[in-house]
């Protein structure tokens, strides 16, 4: 079935993009929780009109999603975890700590439009991904340093 996103959905789209799904996963999950319309022709029509209208609002969100992507690029967090004697997170690092450090820098990004491309269990060096618009996406470089080897004055051992 054919449907409109009304808002941004992990995975499949973003907002007023017209996408293809499975019947039962659209009429069963996304229409009853109010992320999509069907795409009939009036809606299609519809749509069509308001991104006409909005096409300015459009260029300044992208616009300002490049600035932030900027402010961001080139970054290198350094992120605090407890971890075992041998190097191995407790739990893992994810987007929510990602988010938590850029908030510490005063960057604040929302931690759903963060990604890893690997689960974060030892310590080391990482790269996320931060998906601002569907065209403007950046790469944070980030650390996971031991709570231990945080409080030493001393420099955490590399991992090999």
């Amino acid at each position: 079935m054919k449907i409109i996103l009304k808002e941004n959905v992990v995975g499949l789209g973003y907002k007023d993009d017209v996408v293809e799904v499975k019947d039962g996963y659209g009429r069963n999950y996304l229409i009853p929780q109010g992320k999509c319309i069907i795409a009939s022709d009036a809606a299609l029509k519809q749509l069509k009109e308001d991104l006409k209208q909005r096409a300015h609002k459009i260029a300044a969100l992208k616009a300002e999603a490049e600035a932030a992507a900027k402010a961001i690029e080139g970054l290198k967090l350094s992120i605090v975890a407890k971890t075992g004697a041998n190097g191995t997170v407790y739990g893992s690092v994810g987007p929510a700590q990602i988010a938590e450090a850029l908030a510490k820098l005063g960057h604040e990004v929302d931690r759903k439009i963060i990604s890893v491309k690997q689960p974060v269990k030892v310590v080391g060096e990482y790269v996320a991904n931060v998906k601002f618009h569907k065209e403007v996406e950046t790469e944070v470089a980030f650390v996971v340093v031991s709570e231990d080897a945080a409080e030493a004055p001393a420099e955490a051992p590399a991992a090999e």
